[in-house]
């Protein structure tokens, strides 16, 4: 808050605290932003759905969960700081890169397939990082920014190969369709700022769950 005051514990208590202050700095009264709480709400339920698909309540530690508690936390705080200031920063994709990779390494190293899943994961981070890359050299810089292409790669690291490209073609079909209704609301132009974070945010959230099965029914659709 402006007044720089120190919060207490218990006014930091998930969504309990924002009602008990009357959505008010306890020191200043300065009002307290809805995106608190909403946050907290969201981040919550995404807790207990990760509990729910890990089957955590027969299960008191599942190193997966682990990993994908930690992904989700960090898919929630680019979603949210590229809707609000068209930002995605590199201290949380270049460090979740490389716990993604290394963790995903760990989770599988005693697999007879280690190597080949290695190979997989370098190769969804090159796919990922490589795709908007090559968005951001041929349009210098205009399409997309340089965030994106780090973001491709945590993605690739994240998701491995090939559900990053289920992730990929989620978000520009999640994208389209944001822009399509923004320009039937008229309220943007062809040249509108998109977030496009938020949408790759939310691609790789669904993908990680969902990922195989996405790709199953897409090749199913193919009759392949």
């Amino acid at each position: 808050m402006d007044c720089k005051t120190k919060l207490k514990p218990y006014d930091m208590i998930p969504i309990v605290s924002f009602f008990v202050l009357r959505g008010k700095c306890r020191s200043c009264r300065e009002k307290i932003s809805w995106q608190y709480p909403l946050i907290e709400f969201v981040t919550g339920l995404l807790f207990v759905f990760v509990a729910y698909y890990y089957h955590l309540g027969t299960t008191l530690v599942d190193p997966f969960a682990i990993r994908d508690l930690v992904f989700v936390c960090a898919l929630i705080v680019i979603f949210v700081t590229d809707l609000k200031h068209f930002l995605i920063f590199d201290a949380v994709t270049i460090p979740l890169a490389i716990f993604a990779f290394g963790f995903n390494l760990y989770l599988y190293a005693t697999s007879s397939n280690f190597w080949m899943i290695c190979l997989y994961l370098i190769i969804a981070m090159v796919v990922g990082a490589g795709f908007f890359y090559l968005q951001y050299f041929l349009s210098k810089g205009k399409w997309i920014g340089f965030g994106d292409v780090k973001m491709g790669l945590m993605m690739g690291a994240m998701l491995s190969w090939p559900k990053i490209l289920a992730a990929l073609f989620v978000a520009y079909i999640v994208g389209a369709l944001y822009g399509i209704i923004i320009l039937i609301l008229r309220k943007g132009k062809m040249k509108t700022q998109v977030p496009f974070g938020v949408f790759l945010s939310l691609a790789t959230l669904i993908t990680l769950f969902y990922g195989g099965q996405l790709l199953n029914w897409y090749l199913s659709y193919l009759n392949f």
